[in-house]
Order: C-alpha cells, then sequence, then structure tokens
C-alpha cells in the first residue's frame, strides 16, 4: 500500500439534473434530482485513492461551518487522514451549483471559499515524511497556494524522497504559464487535460506539448482527453490509449479518477500503456454515475472492468 498526500481544493456540491433551461427570474423550476456531494479536486482524488487501496493523507482548509463537517465526514468516512485539513473561522467552506443537463454536460457557479486561504506551510513536513506521492489537485484554483507556494512544496518534497506530481484546473485568470511556471521544474509527474495543457504550452499538437513540459524536467506527461481517451508522454515515449466506450451520465470528477488511476499504475511500476488504460478505466466508470467519486470501484473491479472490455472488444 502506497502512502499519497493529496494537496488541493475542497468543495461541497450541491448537483442537480437534468436541467436543460433555466426559469425566468422570479420563478420556480421543478428538478427530477437534486443531492449533495462532497467534491473537489483533493477530495476527490483522495477518495477515488482510497478505493483503489491506497493510503491517503488530504491536506486542504474549510470553514467552521456546516458544510465543512460535511466535508471532513466525507473524508474520515473513506478512511483518509485529516490531521492536514484545517478549518479557517475567515471563510465560508468552497462551495459550487453544479447543473447537468440531460446529456451529461456540466455547468458550474463556484465559490472558491477557504481554498483560497491555502499556503505552503499547511503542507508540513510531517505529512510528507514517508510518503511515495504528493500530489497537487486543482492547481490554477488555489491562488494563495498556486505557483511560488506550491514550488516551495515541491523543493520540500524532492529534499525528502517523495515524487511530486500535479493536476491541473482552468485557469480563469488567464494567467496560465506564468502561474505554473515555477512549479514545472520541481515536478516528476504532469497531469491535465487537452485544453489546459494546450493553453499553458501555447500549443495543441499533443507532442509539443508533451515536449514543452519534459523541456522543464517533468518525467511523465499524461493528457486527458475524455471521449478520445488519454496521450502519455516521456523522453523514450509517445503514447496514445484508447477510450473505453460507455453511456456518460455526469462527468464530475471524472479528471480526478483518471489522475488517481494514473497514480496507482505508476507506483506499480506498470507499463505506461498500462498505466492509461487502468487511469481512462477509472475515468470511464465515474462518468456512469452521478457524482465525482461513487462510480469509480476498487482496484478489483477496476481490473475487471479493463478485462470486459476487452473480452468485448
Amino acid at each position: 500500500m502506497a502512502r499519497i498526500v493529496c494537496v488541493g481544493i475542497l468543495v461541497a456540491d450541491l448537483m442537480g439534473r437534468p436541467i436543460d433551461r433555466f426559469p425566468e427570474k422570479g420563478k420556480l423550476l421543478l428538478v427530477p434530482e437534486m443531492e449533495l456531494h462532497v467534491g473537489g479536486c483533493a477530495h476527490n482524488t483522495g477518495v477515488d485513492l482510497r478505493k483503489l487501496g491506497e493510503e491517503v493523507l488530504v491536506v486542504g482548509k474549510v470553514g467552521e461551518d456546516d458544510l465543512g463537517d460535511v466535508v471532513i465526514h466525507s473524508l474520515e468516512r473513506h478512511g483518509i487522514d485529516t490531521r492536514g485539513v484545517t478549518r479557517d473561522p475567515r471563510y465560508h467552506t468552497s462551495a459550487t451549483m453544479v447543473i447537468l443537463d440531460s446529456k451529461g454536460e456540466r455547468t458550474f457557479l463556484h465559490h472558491p471559499g477557504a481554498n483560497g486561504a491555502l499556503r505552503a506551510q499547511d503542507v508540513r513536513e510531517e505529512f510528507l515524511q514517508g510518503a511515495d506521492i504528493v500530489h497537487i489537485a486543482g492547481s490554477f484554483l488555489m491562488p494563495g497556494f498556486d505557483g511560488e507556494e506550491t514550488a516551495l512544496v515541491f523543493q520540500k518534497a524532492r529534499a525528502l524522497g517523495v515524487t511530486t506530481s500535479l493536476d491541473t484546473a482552468w485557469d480563469d485568470t488567464g494567467r496560465w504559464l506564468e502561474t505554473i511556471k515555477p512549479v514545472l521544474p520541481y515536478t516528476d509527474i504532469f497531469i491535465s487535460n487537452r485544453d489546459e495543457s494546450a493553453h499553458i504550452a501555447g500549443q495543441y499538437n499533443l507532442v509539443e506539448i508533451g515536449r514543452f513540459f519534459l523541456d522543464f524536467g517533468v518525467q511523465v506527461v499524461a493528457i486527458k482527453m475524455g471521449g478520445e481517451g488519454s496521450f502519455i508522454m516521456t523522453k523514450e515515449e509517445k503514447i496514445l490509449v484508447p477510450p473505453f466506450p460507455v453511456e456518460a451520465i455526469d462527468g464530475t470528477g471524472a479528471g480526478d479518477a483518471f489522475a488517481a488511476g494514473f497514480l496507482v499504475g505508476y507506483l506499480r511500476r506498470w507499463d505506461l500503456y498500462e498505466v492509461g488504460r487502468f487511469a481512462n478505466a477509472c475515468g470511464a466508470m465515474c462518468v456512469q454515475r452521478m457524482g465525482a467519486t461513487e462510480g469509480v470501484g476498487t482496484f478489483e473491479e477496476v481490473l475487471a472492468f479493463v478485462r470486459n472490455h476487452e473480452l468485448e472488444g
């Protein structure tokens, strides 16, 4: 069992579906389904890693409010070490309204809340000691932590012999490379989707994107492409990994599920194609259920999912 430290955003998600139109101002629209879930990249990736059998410690911030209780309870319920989650009385817990249409497409209304208060000092050395990987989940969504602060954490991790991993989110500020550049020289595993990585690199060709990050010293670049699968690149390999054709109900958390699956396969030193295949399977299982983590199975269930789809193919 590997020990992974997930650092990043923690969010309460109020999800409604299917919503294909909005009511007029002052009017009411009945919604067939509405549920409260816990999300945020650190929560989602951490829970998925725990379901896949790894030991997980999450570092993040919530407010001293009821939603903070919900977030911490969810992590503890899944057997995650929450010593790294602090409660900041200055802020509300981050929350998102997730609006899903009948095709599974998502629209978000997001309140950053306590996530904006996370700093490098919150990732204490005791959390990193003995860890196999420290994974930053949700880069670009933590204005007080992105960039130089993240770089400080990665430098500290590398000094302790811990592998560093980073997964991006959408940068609403548009600063992209300016923000993340200080972190890249200390990043071993870079995970992103095609649009986000293209904005950072200023390229859209997959090989050029991969080369851009490798030139900074990144060891492995993994690009998530949803229904098109994934692309993995190192200095020695360029691998396109095909998707699993499934009916998507809710895409929330699929990228986090991919990241969890990728780290699990990487830690087992699998062939990179198999790592990508396992990661793709985690993402495909995720989108078949409503909620960010409900669809991802155990390690054995993901392996069975891969085998069954290969037999069907």
